[in-house]
């Protein structure tokens, strides 16, 4: 049997992913959509979704099966596959699965990031019952609430000093005694009155009832000293990890394994194209995903134009 070679073929279903294929299908290119599990990414794992265009409010596996019904609707064929590795020959790429190979002519990594997770009691337990790892897609669930931020970087303040829109009280726990976040950040949140710090602290456990989290367990890195406080919520924001791994050997990504790419969503390599949140930028969100998505769906079709 004679290798079928796609226009492209997409690595990853989330909504940057969806969106390539959807853009590069009705470009009248065949195309390979190939994910590890259910369409959506991180989507089906959100309650609820409040700042995507169109929808006052939607649950999250319902837009993603939105998504995926235009992402097919012109012919985009879907495929199930555990990618191992991406192979550049020029005109012609491999994506290598656990079962099979995949043929392209072109390449879209969309397989996105997750959240560093602690690993304490609770924190799986309570995901999506107060548990969250980002302020902009949950905070609006807890107004007047009282919430606990993990984590002293840009983004664990940031997202704390956004937070006090909404809450009541946001008390930021950090391992060290000063930030590390940047200088006008730090300003920003110790001039914020309804933010409060704990020091030299990490979190132990979470603990809660069957509906929501109720409180934390701190212990003091310096004294041991142990403090069981009551919580509303937990944001943690100890770091993100790209899903690169399949892709490090391309020379593609930065020293921490995030893809850079230009604002055609090429990267290094001719024909390797990254959209969403595995490309190196400071924004990720459904809305710059698909953004990202119907620029690189774009581009491969001039790219292959230029190949004929």
């Amino acid at each position: 049997m004679s290798e079928t070679i796609y226009d492209v073929i997409v690595i990853g279903a989330g909504p940057a992913g969806m969106t390539s294929a959807l853009y590069a299908s009705r470009s009248n290119l065949s195309v390979l959509l190939l994910e590890q599990g259910a369409p959506g990414g991180q989507m089906n794992n959100t309650a609820e979704v409040e700042n995507y265009p169109g929808y006052a409010s939607i649950m999250g596996p319902e837009l993603a099966y939105k998504m995926f019904e235009g992402a097919t609707s012109f012919g985009a064929v879907n495929a199930y596959g555990m990618v191992t590795g991406l192979e550049d020959l020029g005109d012609k790429k491999v994506v290598h699965c656990e079962d099979q190979d995949y043929f392209g002519k072109t390449v879209i990594i969309a397989t996105g990031c997750i959240h560093r997770k602690l690993g304490v009691p609770g924190e799986d337990e309570f995901a999506g019952r107060g548990v969250s790892y980002c302020a902009v897609c949950d905070g609006a669930f807890f107004k007047e609430k009282e919430l606990f931020v993990i984590g002293g970087g840009d983004s664990a303040v940031e997202e704390g000093i956004y937070l006090t829109q909404f809450a009541k009280k946001v008390t930021i726990v950090h391992r060290r005694n000063e930030l590390r976040a940047q200088k006008i950040i730090q300003d920003r949140a110790f001039s914020n009155e309804k933010i409060a710090f704990i020091w030299d602290s990490v979190l132990e456990e979470i603990t809660g009832d069957d509906r929501q989290v109720r409180a934390v367990q701190l212990k003091n890195v310096k004294t041991d000293a142990v403090t069981k406080l009551p919580a509303d919520g937990v944001f943690i924001y100890v770091g993100l990890d790209p899903i690169t791994t399949p892709f490090l050997n391309l020379g593609i990504t930065n020293e921490t394994g995030w893809i850079e790419t230009n604002d055609q969503m090429q990267t290094r390599i001719p024909g390797i194209y990254a959209v969403g949140d595995v490309r190196e930028k400071t924004l990720r969100q459904i809305t710059t995903a698909v953004g990202e998505g119907s620029i690189a769906g774009q581009q491969v079709y001039q790219y292959i134009q230029d190949l004929a």
